[in-house]
C-alpha cells in the first residue's frame, strides 16, 4: 500500500511540476531556457561569453532545449505512469495504453493552460512531443521490468 501512495504522489509531483513550468509567464520561461543556454554554454567553453556569443548560443540552441525539456519532463512521467499503473494490473498492451493516454490527456490540458498565461501558446507540435517522451519513458520502463523478470 505504502508503495502505490509512492507512485501516486511522484507522479502528482511530476504532474505539479509541469503545470508550475507551463504557468510561467512567455518572459520568464525564456529567461529560464536562456539562462540554462548560456549556463551550459559558458561551462563548456570555460569562461564569462560576450553578449554577442550570448545571443548567437541563444539563438543555435533555444528550440533544442525547450522541445528537450518537454521531452525529458514527460519521459518522465510517462515512466512513473506505468510504474504506478503496474501496481494494479500486469504490464500488458491494455496498461501501456492507459498510462500513455493519461500522459497524451495530461499534455493536451498543458497545453490548453498555455492558452491562459501571458504571451504562450498552446502548440500541439508539444503535445506529439510530450506524447513520443512519455512513450519513450513507458518502454524503458516495460524494458527494464521485462529484463528484471527474466533475471530473478
Amino acid at each position: 500500500m505504502l508503495k502505490k501512495i509512492i507512485k501516486i504522489i511522484l507522479v502528482l509531483l511530476c504532474m505539479a511540476t509541469i503545470f508550475s513550468f507551463s504557468s510561467d509567464t512567455a518572459d520568464e520561461s525564456t529567461e529560464k531556457s536562456d539562462g540554462l543556454i548560456v549556463r551550459i554554454s559558458e561551462f563548456l567553453v570555460g569562461h564569462r561569453l560576450s553578449e554577442e556569443e550570448r545571443q548567437e548560443k541563444i539563438d543555435q540552441y533555444v528550440t533544442i532545449i525547450r522541445k528537450g525539456a518537454h521531452f525529458s519532463i514527460y519521459l518522465v512521467l510517462g515512466f512513473l505512469l506505468i510504474s504506478l499503473v503496474k501496481e494494479y494490473r500486469v504490464i500488458d498492451t491494455k496498461s501501456i495504453l492507459i498510462a500513455l493516454m493519461i500522459a497524451i490527456l495530461y499534455a493536451c490540458s498543458d497545453e490548453i493552460h498555455q492558452l491562459f498565461v501571458p504571451g504562450r501558446s498552446g502548440e500541439i507540435l508539444d503535445v506529439f512531443i510530450d506524447s513520443l517522451g512519455s512513450l519513450t519513458g513507458i518502454g524503458i520502463y516495460y524494458f527494464i521490468n521485462k529484463w528484471r523478470i527474466k533475471h530473478e
